[in-house]
């Protein structure tokens, strides 16, 4: 009689552990044309074109999951040193039609290959979702980012990953 209410308690426990697996996370894939609003360049000065850019930039998200249709807001610090390599990273918020916010700390690494006129630079790296308010409260995210030029001025941000709740305490 034990064995049988042991096996029907594991049962249950692996049932409902499963259960919270299945609602766990919704994938997101989602992509911004953002474009700069204000920017600040410094210029290292030094006979290297190495430079820091400070940049709010702004677009709408489209796509699938919860970040589509929001729009979206860049805070970057893209530290740049052509032809070499760079470290943009930042944060993105995004503000949902209704009003909700998800905070998005991103990192990218940037690296330059040779090209027909000039070096061409590739920007790949991750984003989290740090915090959020309604719909984003109490959830975690992670995903992979990639930066590519959508024109001269703008950047078309491209981010893929999920979103689903936090774990509560043990």
């Amino acid at each position: 009689m034990m064995k049988h209410f042991v096996a029907l308690a594991f049962a249950a426990t692996a049932l409902a552990i499963a259960a919270t697996a299945s609602v766990a996370a919704e994938n997101i894939s989602v992509k911004a044309v953002m474009v700069p609003k204000e920017s600040f360049k410094m210029n290292f000065q030094d006979g290297s074109q190495h430079f820091v850019l400070l940049v709010r930039r702004e677009g709408k998200a489209e796509g699938q999951g919860a970040l589509a249709g929001a729009d979206v807001t860049e805070y970057g610090w893209h530290d740049i040193n052509p032809p070499r390599d760079g470290d943009p990273r930042g944060y993105l918020q995004f503000r949902a039609a209704n009003g909700d916010i998800a905070n998005i700390k991103w990192a990218v690494r940037a690296v330059f290959f040779k090209g027909d006129k000039k070096p061409r630079l590739s920007d790949y790296g991750y984003w989290e979702l740090v915090s959020g308010t309604g719909q984003f409260a109490n959830k975690a995210g992670v995903g992979a980012l990639t930066i590519k030029p959508a024109s001269k001025t703008d950047r078309l941000f491209t981010l893929t990953g999920e979103i689903g709740p936090r774990p509560g305490p043990r």
